[in-house]
Order: C-alpha cells, then structure tokens, then sequence
C-alpha cells in the first residue's frame, strides 16, 4: 500500500518522518494561506499566532511537497501526524488528488482548515497577519521563525509565493 502526504507548510521543513520518496506536487481547489489560529504551537489561547492552512476555493492551487511514507511504518507516521495536525481539531484530514511534476496522479493524506472551526480566520488582511506573526510565541517557538523557515524551504524547493515573500519582509521589519 502507498500513501502520501502533502506537505506545503511546516511539513516541508518538519514532517516528522522519513519519506520514501518526495516530490513536487500540485493540489487543485485550495490554497495555502495564514487562514488558522494557533493556540498551541506557535501562540496560546491568551495572544494567537497563525500557521498556515489550505482553504477551499475553487479556481485555486497550491504547490507543495508528496511525501511517500514508508510501508513499514504508515501506522506509526499516521499516528504521528494525527497527534500533531488534529490537536484541535481545526484541521480535516482528507484524502485529495494531487499532480506530481512528473505527470503521476495519486492521492495524499492532507491536512485542509475547517472553515466553521472557531480557529479559521481566512478573511485577515496581509498587514494584519504580518502584525500578529511578529509577536505570537507558543509552545514549538516564535510565530516568526514558523513563517521564515516555510518561505525558505519553498524558496530553496523552487516553489514561489508571493504572500509569503511580502510576510516576511514585512515581518523582519517589524521585529527589527
């Protein structure tokens, strides 16, 4: 059995588990935006973070990282995953087409915001989430570090992201 998991947040730099095989992917109907509230791994209850999240919206794509799990250990990874993405069940884990670069369809075990989750917030303006990433700490670190190592890693991937460059230009400058 194979399954996949596509990463295009902290999965890129931080999934937890050792891929068989990873490759650029594509996901159809969603993109990735600072659209989720984080109360427990990068702000608290008292002062929220964001983490990055994939909203439903048609037209919409977001490129990423397939992750093949290793056969041997898909109950332990699932397990792993689980315990980290669903901690307050903000996330859906769905099971979605993705297009690798080389042309192969499959289907990867997403993490995708659930839109009636008191944790969504998909409406914040760019200034706004820059102001909220500057500040939040929790639990895994600073909100900052969270956002400048996911722009990295899809920088060194080669994959753009317009949002993202501006977050964190803004964001430096507020923290400088």
């Amino acid at each position: 059995m194979t399954l996949w998991v596509f990463g295009y947040g902290s999965l890129l730099w931080n999934p937890g588990f050792t891929p068989v095989e990873t490759a650029h992917a594509r996901l159809e109907g969603y993109a990735r935006s600072f659209c989720m509230r984080s109360i427990h791994h990068r702000g608290t209850d008292d002062k929220p973070g964001l983490v990055l999240a994939l909203d439903a919206q048609l037209g919409s794509t977001c490129d990423g990282l397939a992750m093949l799990m290793q056969e041997a250990e898909l109950d332990a990874t699932m397990a792993y995953l689980r315990e980290r993405e669903l901690v307050s069940s903000a996330y859906l884990e769905k099971t979605l087409p993705l297009r690798l670069a080389d042309g192969r369809d499959v289907t990867a075990v997403t993490y995708v915001i659930d839109p009636e989750h008191v944790q969504y917030c998909g409406s914040l303006e760019l200034e706004e989430q820059a102001q909220i990433i500057a500040t939040a700490i929790g639990g895994r670190g600073p909100n900052s570090e969270y956002l400048f190592n996911t722009a990295a890693h899809l920088s060194e991937l080669g994959i753009p992201d317009a949002e993202l460059d501006w977050l964190c230009a803004r964001v430096r400058s507020l923290i400088a």
